[in-house]
């Protein structure tokens, strides 16, 4: 249970035994400041045992799809009931606002319930097979076979979404799970544990690893008894995942730096203009890989927009996140704050102006509006992470998919515009895992396939979709007579 006022000690969990061994993290709330809980690093011996028994897990307990079915709706329940008790959680080790941590709440659920019923739908195809000769005959199909072990490393922004985006694909398809929280925002992951061995889940479906990720991150890489990696975080650690890994199975969601293009033909500017202020600035307080970074306006609207995107800017509240009137709360770190004040300096020292913001205070980063940007500048080029919004003029469709696309990114790319012809060129010519269109880079849907091209990723997300990353597909050839 989380209690308020009280460090919570957060250990291991190994075929359902708490084991409190390794260097001790300390875990703080990211607005008081105050120590909330003590996680502790896994040693290479812990991330070897903990393995060892999600091998012998996967060999010897086989769910039914029914079980797998009843398990995640129970817990997707047992979420619904503690809404209040998770959102606070969320909001106090991540530090992003309360209306944003109930937004979290129940993306969670969506996705165990979307899970839970593709359980009762894992199927292959029949095979046509033309004889060869008239005395052949043969009938084919293919079946689909859980993975086995699966390695779930798992970021901080996010972290109870996302840890039951890999988790429940992973059990639904008949999966065992070796999960490393992120060592910054542990404490409602471990909550969602108990959570589904409260539903019925057996012990050793999850084993869990805390710690860093050069640690015991590094230490999953390299046991090959581990059938499959799936990942959420940096560009340079799943580039490392996927290096170290060899052949086995990754998916990898990485980052991005998101276009945003609001055409001169688009409807309801000022709506627009507050939608992208409000997933841009204060979701996840900026710190989401499809944040509205890159805001490309056509020169008529141009000024106008801007007016609309600067009053809404401001409009956002900053402070306390346990306040249900604030926005955008502090970052996840002093230093991240540090950093994204860095690059903002950097561009201002090579021209851009500052429309908005621009302001730091300890870990808390106001909400900042650039302009006259190029597109070398860091806050262009990478990924901000934090509540920056960079607004570029445009005049020409072609000049704006071409400056859309030059990035090493390809994540999620929104579109506003009445144009249909528009709408399906931009479509086709945007290298994006996701256009968006009269809506922001920043949507998501849990029923959609959700990952990116280039360096943003590779493999898919959205339970529907995992699932199919999560198990093998197995070719059944009968010879009859």
């Amino acid at each position: 249970m989380i209690h308020q006022n009280k460090v919570v000690e957060l250990g291991h969990i190994i075929a359902g035994k708490r084991i409190y061994e390794g260097d001790v993290i300390p875990v703080f709330n990211k607005y008081t400041n105050e120590h909330i809980a003590n996680v502790y690093s896994a040693t290479e011996e812990i991330v070897k045992e903990a393995i060892a028994n999600s091998v012998e897990t996967f060999r010897s307990i086989k769910l039914s799809a029914k079980n797998r079915y009843d398990i995640l709706m129970k817990a997707a329940s047992i979420i619904d009931d503690l809404k209040n008790e998770l959102a606070l959680s969320i909001t106090r080790e991540v530090g992003k606002s309360l209306k944003d941590s109930y937004v979290e709440i129940d993306r969670a659920i969506e996705t165990l319930t979307i899970a839970a019923e593709e359980a009762k739908r894992i199927f292959g195809e029949g095979i046509p097979m033309p004889s060869r000769t008239s005395s052949e005959k043969k009938i084919a199909y293919t079946v689909r076979v859980p993975v086995g072990v699966i390695a779930a490393i798992t970021p901080f922004n996010l972290p109870f979404t996302l840890a039951i985006h890999k988790i429940a694909p992973a059990i639904a398809a008949g999966n065992v799970v070796v999960l490393k929280p992120a060592e910054l925002a542990p404490i409602t992951v471990m909550r969602l544990v108990e959570i589904l061995e409260e539903a019925g889940l057996p012990k050793g479906f999850i084993n869990v690893v805390n710690g860093y990720g050069h640690q015991a991150g590094e230490f999953l890489l390299h046991d090959e008894r581990i059938n499959m990696y799936t990942f959420t975080g940096s560009v340079g650690v799943g580039k490392h995942i996927k290096n170290s890994v060899g052949i086995r199975k990754v998916t990898l969601e990485l980052g991005s730096n998101a276009p945003n293009i609001v055409h001169k033909d688009a409807q309801n500017l000022k709506e627009i203009a507050q939608l992208c202020a409000t997933r841009g600035l204060a979701t996840i307080n900026g710190q989401a890989c499809i944040s509205v970074q890159r805001l490309y306006v056509h020169k008529e609207i141009f000024e106008e927009f801007k007016q609309y995107l600067i009053e809404a800017a401001r409009g956002l509240v900053v402070g306390d996140p346990e306040d249900p009137a604030t926005d955008i709360g502090p970052l996840i770190s002093e230093r991240q704050a540090e950093r994204v004040e860095a690059w903002v300096k950097e561009a201002a020292d090579d021209g851009a102006e500052i429309l908005l913001g621009g302001i730091r205070e300890g870990a808390f980063w106001h909400p900042t509006i650039l302009a006259n940007l190029k597109p070398k500048m860091k806050v262009m080029c990478e990924e901000v992470f934090g509540p920056v919004i960079n607004l570029i003029e445009y005049s020409d469709v072609d000049e704006v998919i071409k400056e859309a696309n030059d990035t090493k990114f390809g994540l999620q790319v929104g579109l506003f515009t009445s144009d249909l012809n528009l709408v399906m060129r931009a479509s086709m010519e945007l290298e994006y895992g996701g256009v968006i269109i009269n809506d922001v880079s920043t949507y998501r849907s849990d029923w959609q396939p959700y990952g990116g091209i280039k360096d943003s990723g590779l493999g898919k997300e959205g339970p529907i979709y995992a699932i199919r990353e999560m198990t093998d597909e197995k070719a059944i050839i009968i010879n009859y007579q």
